[in-house]
C-alpha cells in the first residue's frame, strides 16, 4: 500500500496477505506505517473513525466501524482547491470533527470526561481514498490501510458542544447545486459523541489515549459521494457553519 501511494498506482486487497478476518493483524499493518510516516518526520494531528454510517457500511459491504490516524498534512485549508492528482480514487464524506482541550482519562472514558475535554466541534469533509484497487475492500484492507484516510478539511466558526445537539445536527451535501448525500447526527453511531466514545475507550485499551489538541474525525454522516475534477461540493450541518471543497 505504501509502494501503492508512492507510485500512484493502487494495488490489488491485502486480506490474501493477512490471516483471514484478522482485525489486529491489520492494525499492526497500519501502526507500522504510521510509526513509519512518524520516523519520516510527520506529526501526528488526530484520529479518524471509519465506517461510522450504516449507509457508509452498505456502500463497502463492511459491519463495524474502525480508526486511522491523521497526520497533520492531510489538512487542507477552507476554500483552497485540492488537486485530484494528490489522491488515487477519492471520495468525500461530510462529519462533524470534535477538538480535544484536555486529555482524556486514561481508563474507563465517559461522556461527561468527553464532554468536558472538548474545546469545540467543527464541521469537517473527509476525502477518503483507497489504496486498493477499485475500493475492492474488506474490513481488514480499509484497517490496513489506515481506515482509508487521504485529506481533511476543517472550517467554519468553533462550536462549543453545549450549543449545539450533535445527534440532531443536519447534513445535505452538495455538488453543482444537487444535493449528492444527507444525513444526520444520529446516522454516525447514534451521534458522533458516541462515535467518538468508541474511539476514545479503543485507543485507551491500546495504551494510546487521546490528549489535548488532538482532531477527531467522528465518522461520515452519511453516504460517501465520488470526488470529481473540478467540481465543488458543499457541506452544510445545521448549527455549524459551511464547509466546502473547491
Amino acid at each position: 500500500m505504501d509502494e501503492a501511494a508512492r507510485a500512484g498506482v493502487p494495488c490489488p486487497p491485502v486480506r490474501h496477505l493477512l490471516p483471514e478476518a484478522d482485525i489486529e493483524a491489520a492494525y499492526v499493518v497500519q501502526r507500522l506505517n504510521v510509526e513509519r510516516g512518524i520516523a519520516a518526520g510527520r506529526r501526528l494531528a488526530g484520529r479518524k473513525i471509519g465506517l461510522a454510517s450504516p449507509a457508509v457500511q452498505r456502500q463497502l459491504g463492511v459491519d463495524r466501524p474502525d480508526f486511522g490516524a491523521l497526520f497533520a498534512d492531510m489538512a487542507v485549508p477552507e476554500g483552497q482547491p485540492i488537486a485530484t492528482g494528490r489522491l488515487l480514487q477519492p471520495k468525500i464524506e461530510a462529519e462533524v470533527a470534535l477538538v480535544l482541550g484536555a486529555d482524556l482519562p486514561h481508563r474507563d472514558p465517559t461522556v461527561a470526561h468527553l464532554l468536558r475535554a472538548t474545546a469545540f466541534a467543527l464541521p469537517a469533509l473527509e476525502i477518503v481514498d483507497s489504496r486498493i484497487a477499485d475500493w475492492d475492500i474488506s474490513i481488514v484492507d480499509t484497517v490496513a490501510d489506515n481506515a482509508s484516510c487521504g485529506l481533511f478539511v476543517l472550517g467554519g466558526t468553533p462550536v462549543p458542544l453545549d450549543r449545539i445537539d450533535l445527534r440532531d445536527a443536519r447534513m445535505t451535501l452538495t455538488r453543482n447545486g444537487e444535493t449528492v448525500s444527507r444525513g444526520t447526527g444520529a446516522d454516525c453511531l447514534g451521534s458522533p459523541l458516541t462515535a467518538a466514545l468508541w474511539l476514545a475507550s479503543t485507543l485507551v485499551a491500546l495504551g494510546e489515549p487521546l490528549r489535548a489538541g488532538d482532531i477527531i474525525l467522528t465518522g461520515a454522516l452519511g453516504p460517501m459521494a465520488v470526488a470529481t475534477e473540478a467540481v465543488g461540493p458543499g457541506s452544510e450541518p445545521t448549527d455549524l457553519s459551511c464547509v466546502s471543497r473547491a
